[in-house]
């Protein structure tokens, strides 16, 4: 697919930071140094995003706060994936009068996915004045320049153009924690399923250089960092944009060869891509977690075809068997919807007749959302919400039954695990995950946070196991 793809120059990034340095001297010449607050929805992606917001408000000199009320600046990065995420994001904005009304000068952002969606950037216009800067993904990188525009007066600012989208290497970041890390790999879809909206708001797919990757892998491993998950729209799709003889597979075993204790996870691969060569490579490196999450969507070959997700049940089901050959301890979950516009009764049983088969660790279930701009959105739809509630309320069922009969597999054995963080909970105070990315709580210190260490687990539930150090 033909696009234009638009890199952005180390000197265009240049400028950006040289705006956040004439923003620190103008913020900070009174001595009390400025808050921010970044409010994220949706994917891992949009998380990423946002550490590069965080990185240009943390040059300009804001410290950062959880508060609104104490907030200079407020960004709230938004999703479009589902209805459900774009009411929430409109409601926490409204709610946003109480802290602009209490802090006149407080400057509130909008950007992300939901804003590049024309009707929505409109909306916010028309019925949100309070909100002075609007900018979609392909304007992140200029964010800088943007929020310069609303500091000098020159009123409210929109920028949410179209675009196939570009590709800017140098942004500065600010990631929380150190323990885990997202890393980019490549932005955009080409895939246009015909429920989603995400080729539409985030632009043809595009793949960041093996170089600037590998690289800035590397960082992260020197820095501590012992999780690092590769992200994309369809990571399996990575390299075909690049004349540089590296796909999916190569990037993987290039990051496996960088020195250090690390697990290599990614997401979100697509069935139609996923191949023998991948799983094989998965299997190889030994960095490399054995989790792949591989979104079905549904069981029913004639509603995969309207959904145009270009395979098959039978292709499904060959190629969790083949990953599953190559790698006995795979993790493999998966996104579904329930309720497409005319899946009937039947197809339903499709869906859940694999689900038996598959047995997948976990997954990630939805009710369909219409989408404005999608081909789903306009076709005919003869079931009800509550029809579709009861389908979903089995399909979660089965779910949970089949999670917790695999989580009790894994009583009795003893498992490597990376711990991760704390769960505020005294009596399994602290949250780890294993190599195939399944949640352990355990009891211990917390200078274990950062360090891989071996546990037996000793019991489990539906959403979780539990362990102690051996």
């Amino acid at each position: 697919m033909s696009y234009e793809r638009k890199e952005i120059t180390s000197d265009e990034i240049a400028r950006q930071e040289d705006i956040c340095r004439e923003i620190f001297d103008k913020i900070t010449a009174g001595g009390a140094r400025p808050l921010a607050m970044v409010d994220t929805y949706g994917c891992q992606q949009n998380e990423a995003d946002s550490e590069k917001i965080r990185g240009y408000l943390a040059l300009m000199g804001y410290g950062f706060t959880g508060d609104e009320f104490q907030a200079d600046v407020i960004v709230v990065n938004t999703c479009a994936v589902r209805e459900h995420a774009e009411m929430r994001v409109l409601g926490n904005v409204g709610a946003l009068n109480h802290t602009k009304a209490k802090k006149p000068g407080q400057i509130i952002a909008v950007c992300g996915c939901m804003v590049q969606q024309e009707h929505m950037a409109e909306k916010i216009k028309k019925s949100y004045p309070i909100v002075d800067l609007v900018f979609g993904p392909h304007a992140l990188w200029r964010f800088p320049e943007l929020l310069r525009e609303v500091m000098t007066g020159r009123g409210r600012v929109f920028a949410a153009e179209k675009s196939d989208g570009v590709v800017a290497e140098g942004i500065p970041l600010r990631r929380d924690g150190g323990v885990k890390a997202w890393l980019s790999i490549m932005y955009g879809c080409n895939n246009f399923c015909s429920y989603c909206v995400v080729p539409y708001v985030r632009g043809r797919e595009r793949s960041r250089k093996p170089q600037d990757i590998v690289a800035e892998a590397e960082r992260l491993v020197r820095a501590g960092y012992k999780d690092i998950t590769l992200l994309g729209q369809n990571v399996n799709s990575y390299g075909k944009d690049l004349d540089c003889g590296v796909d999916f597979s190569d990037l993987i075993r290039m990051i496996n060869h960088i020195p250090g204790d690390f697990l290599i996870r990614f997401m979100t691969s697509h069935p139609k891509d996923a191949t023998e060569k991948l799983f094989k490579t998965m299997a190889e490196c030994e960095k490399c977690a054995h989790h792949i999450h591989l979104p079905v969507q549904s069981g029913s070959d004639r509603v995969l075809k309207v959904m145009n997700r270009n395979y098959d049940s039978a292709k499904y089901l060959a190629q969790a068997a083949l990953a599953r050959k190559y790698m006995p301890d795979l993790v493999l979950t998966t996104d579904i919807i329930v309720g497409f516009p005319g899946e009937t009764d039947e197809e339903f049983e499709d869906t859940i007749s694999l689900v038996e088969k598959v047995r997948f660790d976990a997954m990630f279930t939805f009710i369909f959302s219409p989408r404005v701009g999608t081909p789903a959105y306009s076709m005919p739809d003869p079931y009800t919400r509550e029809q579709k509630q009861v389908r979903f309320d089995r399909l979660l069922e089965a779910a949970n039954r089949i999670s917790g009969e695999k989580h009790r597999e894994y009583e009795g054995k003893t498992l490597r695990v990376l711990v991760d963080g704390e769960t505020g909970k005294p009596e399994y105070n602290l949250s780890s995950r294993t190599n195939g990315g399944r949640l352990v709580h355990l009891c211990g210190d917390k200078s274990l946070i950062g360090q891989f260490i071996d546990v037996k687990i000793v019991s489990s539930n539906t959403w979780a196991l539990y362990g102690e150090p051996v």
